[in-house]
């Protein structure tokens, strides 16, 4: 290996180790998906819940609460007391009210109206070591080719909780290779503009890296289609780590049938049995 290569890989390794450090400091936040004490899903039955003040209700109004005596949530900044109305909320969409040091989670996911409380003194949180992953590699950083649908592909796909669903509209496809394999995957919308999503599984998942899905985000193609798909950035979905996640599955056409050792492997919390309520 010359000078020049190992300079470049070490590049390649330090960019990976940044980029992984700050998806374990997202996941890890005090009010992150590892704060969750508990997914309550909501009806016309008022409800009280065991991590979160107040009684809760849905219906054609949208989601309710009613608190008790010295019960409050601050919302978007503002006390409130006795009865408040969160309204219809739109799918994927939410809002976030504070309890203490608690941070209370009002969404619709699969549209069906939730309740998410996320407590930074949740075990799952504070007992987290990190995440383990394959060594940075630039084997698995590929060349592919974004080929876009004549119209969007509106896309169901199931949940990590089950009789869920999600609906995505999936603009187009990337074609690609691994070691002179043919292969593509179905993508989704990303972040930003332009940007791209993948959910995927291939020969690993189940085996050392987590069964249901693994995720890919991807920066927009360029003029030419042309797209970089780097497999040391697929990461765990909150779902590999607790079962109060509502994330998507991949679609059926992006179970890859070869074996993609790169990326975040299973969660020790998954692997010691632990931390992954259900």
């Amino acid at each position: 290996m010359t000078e020049q290569t190992t300079t470049t890989t070490e590049a390649f390794a330090a960019e990976w180790r940044t980029w992984h450090a700050a998806q374990e400091a997202r996941l890890a936040d005090p009010h992150g998906f590892l704060a969750i004490t508990g997914l309550h899903f909501l009806d016309g039955e008022p409800r009280r819940l065991p991590d979160a003040p107040g009684v809760w209700t849905t219906g054609p109004e949208g989601v309710a609460v009613v608190l008790g005596d010295g019960e409050e949530l601050v919302v978007d900044g503002e006390p409130v007391r006795g009865e408040h109305r969160f309204g219809v909320l739109p799918e994927r969409g939410g809002v976030t009210a504070r309890w203490g040091d608690a941070a209370i989670e009002v969404a619709k996911r699969g549209g069906n109206d939730l309740v998410r409380p996320r407590h930074p003194g949740h075990p799952l949180r504070t007992e987290f070591r990190g995440t383990p992953a394959f060594p940075p590699d630039p084997h698995w950083a590929v060349t592919g080719r974004y080929v876009a649908f004549d119209a969007p592909l509106p896309t169901t796909v199931g949940a990590a909780v089950e009789g869920l669903q999600h609906v995505y509209d999936a603009p187009g496809k990337v074609e690609f290779e691994l070691d002179g394999r043919p292969l593509a995957l179905t993508a989704f919308n990303g972040k930003e503009p332009g940007d791209l999503l993948i959910l995927f599984t291939d020969a690993t998942s189940g085996v050392t890296t987590y069964a249901a899905n693994r995720a890919l985000f991807v920066a927009a193609p360029a003029a030419d289609g042309t797209v970089t798909l780097d497999f040391n950035r697929a990461h765990n979905l909150p779902c590999a780590y607790t079962g109060f996640a509502t994330c998507p599955l991949p679609p059926a056409e992006n179970r890859l049938p070869v074996a993609v050792e790169a990326g975040e492997k299973i969660p020790y919390e998954r692997v010691a049995g632990q931390g992954a309520e259900s």
